[in-house]
């Protein structure tokens, strides 16, 4: 089988030859469910016998606490915030995603580097320096992008848990109002996680329809990624 790679010179000491697991990527802009299915999707592996670890951003015992910390002042620069991030998932992912890959375990991340470098892209940081930034990143087996229009993004939040003051781009004072800047800074992340599509090989599953619909596309996918190889 095809074994792992860095998107850059990666992390020292890491024998790529030893990481035994997948790497399951779910991407997609704020709001579109992400974690809803990474939870699906866990549950159901489990009931097969599968190994499952799950992680996201800010959860690093380095520096997931503080960076949340930072956020609540709404005072963090653009590349300040690149790096606390970047910080964030170096930790996770030498801590605990290598590890558990070396283990055999299938890794359900929310969200990985594409979801940091386009929210770093739209605050205008230079894509050449973020891929430098990033390359200790391991290529995933798979990135599935949930895709939404952005009429279903704002019904779909208005329902749930409404807006929030980062994921609506207040910081850079897109709008008069957070539903206008949410509108505007979502269109734009949608931009560049399109751009994504072709350049890193995301799938494109389509997050219009109900939980179960998208689930269910979710589901095959994954099951013929983890399929190709013996689990």
């Amino acid at each position: 089988m095809a074994g792992y790679s860095f998107f850059g010179e990666g992390l020292p000491g890491i024998d790529l030859e030893e990481l035994k697991g997948k790497l399951i990527v779910l991407e997609g802009t704020d709001g579109v469910g992400r974690s809803t299915h990474i939870g699906l999707l866990k549950q159901w592996l489990e009931n097969h016998g599968h190994a499952v670890l799950d992680t996201g951003m800010t959860r690093s015992a380095l520096a997931g606490k503080r960076l949340k910390q930072a956020k609540e002042g709404h005072t963090l620069g653009g590349i300040t915030m690149s790096l606390f991030y970047a910080t964030d998932f170096a930790d996770r992912l030498e801590n605990e995603i290598i590890p558990a890959l070396r283990a055999g375990f299938i890794v359900l991340t929310d969200r990985y580097i594409y979801s940091l470098i386009a929210r770093a892209i739209v605050r205008g940081a230079d894509p050449e320096w973020l891929r430098e930034v990033y390359g200790f990143a391991l290529k995933p087996d798979a990135v599935f992008y949930l895709r939404i229009k952005i009429d279903d993004l704002v019904t779909r939040v208005l329902q749930s848990s409404g807006f929030d003051y980062w994921e609506s781009g207040m910081d850079m004072h897109m709008g008069e109002d957070m539903y206008e800047s949410f509108v505007r800074y979502q269109k734009w992340l949608l931009v560049e996680f399109d751009k994504m599509v072709e350049n890193f090989g995301f799938e494109i599953v389509d997050a219009s329809g109900t939980v179960e619909e998208v689930f269910e596309n979710l589901r095959e996918r994954v099951d013929r990624v983890i399929g190709r190889n013996g689990y």
